[in-house]
Formats: C-alpha cells, sequence, structure tokens
C-alpha cells in the first residue's frame, strides 16, 4: 500500500513512537489510530476490546460515518458479527477480509445517516505473544477486499497495539503492587505507633479511675477512656482498610470481619456464584466498607443486611439497615458520610451507586458494578 509520501516502514516508526509515550489508554489508541488513518489509504477504524467472557467494550474510534457513530455507536456495537464470532472461537490469528458486516448492513437498513458508503472491513486481533485483547477494525469507502500488502500493514500495526497494551497493563499492575505494598507499610506504621498509644492512654485512665475516690475525677477518666477506646476502634478500622486481610478468604468473609471489628451484626445472603476480578472486588469491598461505616456511626443501630447477588454481568449489592435514616435533601451531610465517595468508586468501574432512605425508617444503599 503507498503511504501518503512516506513509506510503511516510517508509518509505523511513527506508530511505534506515539505508543511508547506516556498516555492513558484510549488516549493512546486513539491516536494510533488517527496516525494509520493518516498515513494509509484506510479512512475510518475502530477498536473493540473483548474480555474472556465475550462481552465487548468499543474503547476507540476514528472517523466514524454519522450512521454508524449515532446513539453513542450503539449499532456498531449490537447484534452479531462475523469477526467477533470468529475472535471468540478464537479463529482469529492475522488480517483477515470481512465480506460483509452485519452490523453495518443492519445500520444501514435502521439509520437514514449518512454511511458514507462503507459497507466492508478488515479485521486484526490485537495480541501480545498468546494473549488477545480485542479487534482493529479499518474501512474505506467503496472497497470490499483489501490487498495482501494492506493486510500485511494491518497485522504490523496491529502487533505494535498489543505490545502496548501489554505494557501499559504491567504497568497499572505494577503500580498496583507498589500501592499495596505502601498500604501494608502505612497499616503497620499505624500499629506500631498510633494504635499502641491509645492502647497506653486507655490503660492509663483505667488505672487513673483507681487511684482517686472523688467522683468528678473517676468521672473525667472514665470520659477519657471511652474516647479512647472509640479512637481505637476507629483506628483498627482503618488499618483493616488498609490492609484487608479477609479478602485472603474471599469477601463476604473479609466483610464479616469488618463487621465485627465496627461491633456489627451482619445478616448476610448470598445468590450466585462469586468470581471476581480482583480490581471489581477490591471497589466493592471499599464500597460495602464505607456502607457498613455509615451504618456504625450515623444509624443508631448495630445490626445490618448484607444481599449480594452475582448474575453473568453484574454484581448487586444491598447494605440495609433499620437505624434512624436521613433526609436525601441535606447534601452536606450526605457529602460527610461518604456517599459521594462510593459513587466515585462505582463510577469509575462503570458501576452505579443510590440510596434509598427515609426519616426513622432506616437506609437501603444499593450498588450495581459490572464485570
Amino acid at each position: 500500500m503507498q503511504a501518503n509520501e512516506r513509506s510503511n516502514i516510517e508509518l509505523l516508526k511513527e506508530i511505534a513512537e506515539f505508543l511508547n509515550e506516556e498516555t492513558e489508554m484510549e488516549q493512546m489508541l486513539k491516536g494510533a489510530l488517527r496516525k494509520l488513518l493518516e498515513g494509509t489509504l484506510f479512512e475510518t477504524g475502530w477498536i473493540f476490546f473483548i474480555n474472556d467472557k465475550g462481552k465487548q467494550e468499543l474503547i476507540a474510534h476514528e472517523n466514524l460515518p454519522d450512521a454508524l457513530q449515532q446513539n453513542e455507536c450503539r449499532l456498531l456495537q449490537k447484534g452479531g458479527c462475523w469477526c467477533v464470532s470468529r475472535f471468540q472461537n478464537g479463529e482469529l490469528e492475522k488480517a483477515s477480509n470481512i465480506i460483509e458486516c452485519k452490523r453495518i448492513v443492519h445500520t444501514r437498513k435502521l439509520s437514514s445517516k449518512d454511511y458514507n458508503k462503507i459497507t466492508h472491513h478488515a479485521t486484526v486481533p490485537l495480541q501480545s505473544g498468546q494473549e488477545q485483547f480485542g479487534l482493529l477494525n479499518v474501512a474505506t469507502p467503496n472497497t470490499i477486499r483489501f490487498s495482501e500488502g494492506e493486510l500485511a500493514l494491518l497485522e504490523s500495526v496491529a502487533f505494535q497495539i498489543g505490545s502496548a497494551i501489554k505494557r501499559i497493563l504491567l504497568t497499572k499492575q505494577e503500580q498496583q503492587v507498589a500501592l499495596v505494598q505502601e498500604r501494608n507499610r502505612l497499616a503497620r506504621d499505624l500499629h506500631d505507633s498510633v494504635n499502641q498509644l491509645l492502647f497506653s492512654v486507655t490503660l492509663t485512665a483505667r488505672g487513673g479511675i483507681e487511684m482517686t475516690e472523688q467522683q468528678d475525677i473517676r468521672d473525667t477518666f472514665k470520659e477519657i477512656q471511652y474516647l479512647t477506646q472509640e479512637a481505637l476502634t476507629e483506628m483498627r478500622a482503618l488499618i483493616w482498610q488498609l490492609r484487608p486481610k479477609g479478602l485472603e478468604t474471599g469477601i463476604i468473609e473479609g466483610l464479616k470481619g469488618y463487621g465485627e471489628i465496627l461491633g456489627l451484626t451482619l445478616d448476610v445472603n448470598v445468590k450466585g456464584v462469586i468470581n471476581l476480578p480482583a480490581s471489581v472486588e477490591e471497589t466493592l469491598f471499599r464500597i460495602a466498607q464505607e456502607a457498613l461505616n455509615n451504618v456504625r456511626k450515623h444509624a443508631g443501630v448495630l445490626q445490618a443486611e448484607l444481599y449480594l447477588t452475582v448474575t453473568s454481568t453484574d454484581i448487586l449489592l444491598v447494605v440495609k439497615d433499620e437505624g434512624c435514616g436521613f433526609h436525601l435533601n441535606q447534601l452536606e451531610r450526605l457529602r460527610s458520610i461518604g456517599l459521594q465517595s462510593m459513587r466515585d468508586r462505582a463510577h469509575a468501574v462503570g458501576g452505579t451507586v443510590d440510596w434509598v432512605t427515609e426519616w426513622n425508617k432506616g437506609t437501603e444503599i444499593l450498588v450495581r458494578l459490572p464485570y
């Protein structure tokens, strides 16, 4: 294929240089697509990520015709597709011509918008070694077949992109390991210093109570002992959050253990098999911790119900208490008890958090996370 005043080698070098820059995944993929289209006769392209369960995500696209872009590219992601089926069956190993894309045909039937005379596309798997991440698709108006040279160039670009994806994933894994190590260090420091100091204050206050007969002084020491004990409970909960040992034996046992630290009795109900990716499990664990903290601090009760339901695509969590509830129009209080923090965590992985509450009738926290 002729590159626009550049050889294929120069184009591949440019793409490689871009992929080696420190950028976010989506930005990197969009930029690589843009450079590919600028340097070839391909006019549009899109990238799907496909996980082990076959779930697809349109992660990047460039120069799509209006018909394919409408409704957030819904028609491009809906229905059967030869390339996705071959990918999922492990039959797509190199760049291939698609006879006719079912999704594009379906879009032409349903949409009155311009499809820019695109009917066919080429596809190539994105992989690094034996690990596959998804598909790179490209198309050109009035083109039903691409040459061997064009497909060879596409394979070279896909190899570069697959290697870059793997590099980013490895970097994120290293960052996660470093984060866990830092949390463990901080947890140890808190346990060895602040936690021990608070325990010493508790013992000192207890001794002060025994050393005096004056009631006002005894009451003062009792108040110090009570406040210090509350601070110890908070500190142990914080240490647990930093280093959630319970996750080693599963999220349910972890949450039960955390509830015990807070002095809560949990009634746990589980439906479905819990086998979650580490990132989803930790997000769910952190949200549930925040919900249990709210029960302990604000509900005025020491019991809560926890419902966990796992479906083929989502995990649903409900944390329910029969405490005092709160008014939804109390925005400042909502922020102070961490509801926005829970929403932020859920949104970061494509999930949602909602709540149902009524004064003196308790609260339900409703969490839905995809996986």
